[in-house]
Order: structure tokens, then sequence, then C-alpha cells
């Protein structure tokens, strides 16, 4: 594995483990930590791999905390990768757009189509409907973000 890709997931751990006390907590209303976690409580999904990545999910911040109760509960219950996370209150500096919050979907492997259209179909059987980005991790461990000025990042858009 990259010495990247064990950085990734050094960073990754780090930050499940401070939001984990936030698990049940409303996005909108925690300002101690940038992300919220959600974790695969039931079934089996492969581990994660150098090519591991998210769908990214848009939506307004009046909107968060309903929209990320239905992802959380569809990533606990299976329905979609290993874990999913949620832009919280807190202000971050790679939002594009300070009326949105982000809610990330983590997939295992962006080259495998079929999981990745798998999971991108129960979004929009959770009425996520719009379309929507899939960007890679090894693209956010570059430091490639809209905000910054990179273009046609996303490997997917559906």
């Amino acid at each position: 594995m990259k010495k990247e890709n064990l950085e990734h997931d050094f960073i990754k751990a780090r930050q499940r483990k401070m939001s984990s006390t936030y698990s049940n907590a409303k996005p909108s209303e925690v300002t101690e930590v940038y992300w919220i976690y959600a974790i695969r409580k039931k079934g089996e999904y492969p581990k994660s791999t150098m090519n591991s990545g998210k769908w990214l999910i848009f939506v307004d911040k009046r909107d968060v905390d309903r929209v990320w109760n239905t992802i959380r509960k569809a990533t606990e219950d299976g329905l979609l990768g290993d874990s999913s996370k949620v832009a919280t209150a807190k202000p971050n500096p790679h939002a594009t757009d300070q009326d949105k919050k982000v809610i990330c979907v983590y997939t295992y492997d962006w080259t495998d189509e079929k999981d990745i259209k798998r999971v991108r179909e129960e979004l929009r059987k959770l009425s996520i409907t719009n379309r929507i980005p899939y960007k890679t991790d090894e693209d956010t461990l570059l430091g490639k973000y809209q905000v910054m000025g990179h273009k046609k990042i996303s490997k997917y858009y559906e």
C-alpha cells in the first residue's frame, strides 16, 4: 500500500474517533469537529483499497439533518458502502458554498463499476435523484478541490 494511502487511512480513523461522540448528533448543531461518521453495522463489504472514493451529495444546510439521518441509517444497515460522513456546522475552508453541506458515501474501489453503480442506485432509492459527483480519495489526498480551481475531478457524475 502506498504511503499516501496509509496516511489517508490514518486520517480517516482519527477523524472517526474524534467524531464518535457525535454519532447521533445533528450535523447542524455540531461545531467541535468537521465531520460526523456512520459505519456499516450489518453485512459484509470489501476492505478499502488504494482506489477508494466517495459519492458527494451536496444538500442545503437547512436539510442536512434530515438527509444525513437517512444516509446514516442506510449506511449502518449495510445498504451502501463501508462508511459515510457529513460536514458539520464547523466552517470548512474546502467548502465551495457555505449554504450547502456535503455528505460523502464511501466505496472501496472506484474501478469496481458494478459496486459504484449499485451504491448510486441505493442513493436514488433514498431520494438522492439529482446528479452527483464521485471523487477518488487519491484526488482528495492530492488536494484537488473545486474551491481551489480544479476542474473535472469526478470519475463519475450521475
